[in-house]
Formats: structure tokens, C-alpha cells, sequence
């Protein structure tokens, strides 16, 4: 390497910068990247939200599954992280140039996101009861107790309660006005993953982490919110995130009833469609909860979502347990 130059700043969760680089003769021969992709934490703020194991899931994603999936997510060239003071680095291959980036604007069809959905079941299905999840893998965080630290140590319920009450725009009537309840149904869907069998999830599936390699094949990035769960939270925070409202309407249970058969053929066990369409609607509540959240983060959390990315994710979740009668969907 004989020079490198540094991208504009990028910072959320966590610091990321594209590095440019510059390679004398023996370099430029080898093929080397001319630029990489970084994430890191850099800032105090950002080993503070990461330390409740976002670091951690990232850096063992890359360096633990990754290598037993197949699925389309960016190359890693160096994954690490310091235990002691959650210093962390990921350097992956520079896709920009070759995949085409989603955003709450991109417009998302039926086969886009059946591709989406053929890509979770591979690896909810590669996982679901698996001897790796039970074994080696049985360190990796839960959702759970994830979402129970960051209540805990980062004041979850008060981000959600107040993030709630100031997306009232974007939230349906009939459901704003059952607002005292969400919290409580929330933390009902959380705890619900104790009692269903666990596979790997990525947990944050919201559309801007899905790229376009050839449409309409998806692929997925981003994986610090990764670790064990129950599927049903990436099915509901997928589609109800990737749809327009009149969209979902019309292809929400061909959606659900085609990931089913999907993660029955991967896993080798049979999903029933009634259960797994119940707990798609009650795992909206954990999908809400991540966006009531960046609407109105803590003191002690960086910014992390443009405001009107959040408003339509915000939106699109409340419409779909507007729809779905969420608050209704838990057992007696």
C-alpha cells in the first residue's frame, strides 16, 4: 500500500468510511481492491449501544456462519473486535459498484420479495434445532436477551413509548388510541422466543439492508443485530417493511404461505401455515419496537436513521398491525 484516502464520514450504530487505496507495481498486479468498506466503533456512543452485543454478533457472524451459508452478503476481508474495550473493525469487500443499494423509496415487487423470503428460509431452515445452535454456536446473543439489555441498560421502553406517541401521524387511529398497551404486548412477543425453537436470525431485515445484485435476487448485509431466535421475527419485520400497505394487503398471506413451504423444504420439518401466520402477526410488535426506538433513541445512543426512512418503516409496521389485529393475536 503506498497511499489511501479516506470517504466521507458515515456514522450511525456504528463508524463506517470507504478506504480508497493505492498499491505500488507488485500490488496493482496481485488485483488487489482499490477500495474497501469499513465498520467500526470508533466513538464511545458507539461501543455503548454495540457493547449489548452488536459487536459481537457481527464480528462472529463473519468469522462463524458465514462460512456455513449460502446466501449473497458481502465478502469479509477481516472481521476482529476487543473484548475488554469493544474496539471493533470489519473490513468487507466494496460492493457499491456492483449492487444496487434499497432504500424505504425502492419499489419492491412479488418476486423481490419471495427472493428475500427464499434467502431467510435458507437460513432459518440451514439452523432451525440445529446440533451447531445447541454447540458451538450456543454462545451467540438471543434477540431476547438482547432487547432485554437495551431495556435495561439503555432505557428501551421509555425510546419506544416516546417514539410511539411522536410517529402519531403515521400510526392508524385504532391503533394510536390503544397506545398504553403496546408495551406490554411488545414485551409478550419479545418473551415469546423462550418457547419456540431457536435457529439463527438476522433480526434487522428492514428493506435498506437488502441490496439488488440481479433483479430480482436479494441479498443481505448488516448482520450486527444477528444471533439466535425464533423466525417469525424476521418474517414480519421483512414484509411488513419491504410492502407499500396496498401491496402487503393483497400478497400478505402468499407471502407467508410461500416462506413456509420454503423453510419446511430447508429445514426438513413441517411449518403449520395457521401458527406461523399468528406469530407473523404478533412479531410485529419486536418490529415496531426497533423504529419507535430510532424515532426517539436515548441520551446515550447515536442517531441512527434519516427521519423519513423512519417515519415510512414506522408507518408501514403500524398499518400492518393495524391490519392484523396484533394486539388481538396473542393466545387467551
Amino acid at each position: 500500500v503506498t497511499g489511501i484516502t479516506l470517504d466521507a464520514v458515515d456514522n450511525g450504530t456504528s463508524n463506517r468510511r470507504r478506504i480508497f487505496i493505492e498499491y505500488n507495481e507488485a500490488g496493482q498486479a496481485a488485483g488487489l481492491p482499490a477500495s474497501v468498506f469499513c465498520k467500526a466503533t470508533h466513538d464511545l456512543v458507539n461501543r455503548i449501544i454495540l457493547s449489548s452485543s452488536g459487536t459481537f454478533s457481527e464480528v462472529s457472524f463473519y468469522n462463524r456462519v458465514k462460512p456455513l451459508i449460502d446466501i449473497d452478503t458481502p465478502r469479509c476481508l477481516l472481521a476482529a473486535y476487543d473484548p475488554e474495550s469493544w474496539a471493533s473493525i470489519i473490513v468487507l469487500e466494496d460492493i457499491g459498484d456492483q449492487v444496487e443499494f434499497c432504500s424505504h423509496k425502492t419499489a419492491m415487487d412479488r418476486a423481490s420479495v419471495e427472493s428475500q423470503l427464499s434467502v431467510l428460509a435458507r437460513m432459518h431452515g440451514r439452523f432451525l434445532d440445529s446440533a451447531e445452535l445447541k454447540g458451538p454456536l450456543s454462545d451467540l446473543f438471543s434477540f431476547r436477551d438482547r432487547f432485554r439489555r437495551l431495556t435495561d441498560n439503555l432505557g428501551l421502553e421509555t425510546c419506544c413509548q416516546e417514539g410511539f406517541l411522536a410517529a402519531e401521524d403515521v400510526i392508524p387511529p385504532k391503533l394510536f388510541a390503544r397506545g398504553d398497551e403496546v408495551w406490554d404486548a411488545t414485551m409478550r412477543a419479545i418473551d415469546r422466543h423462550l418457547e419456540l425453537p431457536e435457529t439463527f436470525t438476522h433480526s434487522d431485515v428492514h428493506l435498506k439492508n437488502w441490496f439488488i445484485r440481479d433483479r430480482p435476487t436479494m441479498g443481505l448485509s448488516d448482520w450486527q443485530s444477528s444471533g439466535r431466535g425464533h423466525w417469525s421475527r424476521d418474517l414480519a419485520y421483512c414484509i411488513s417493511t419491504a410492502l407499500e400497505p396496498e401491496d402487503r394487503r393483497v400478497l400478505e398471506r402468499d407471502l407467508v404461505a410461500y416462506y413456509v413451504d420454503a423453510l419446511s423444504a430447508a429445514s426438513g420439518q413441517k411449518i403449520d401455515f395457521e401458527q406461523a401466520f399468528r406469530l407473523y402477526r404478533e412479531q410485529m410488535l419486536s418490529a415496531l419496537a426497533w423504529w419507535t426506538m430510532t424515532l426517539r433513541p436515548s441520551s446515550d445512543m447515536p442517531d441512527m436513521q434519516p427521519l423519513d426512512t423512519t417515519l415510512v418503516f414506522l408507518g408501514r409496521i403500524a398499518t400492518a398491525m393495524d391490519d392484523l389485529d396484533t394486539l388481538d393475536a396473542f393466545p387467551a
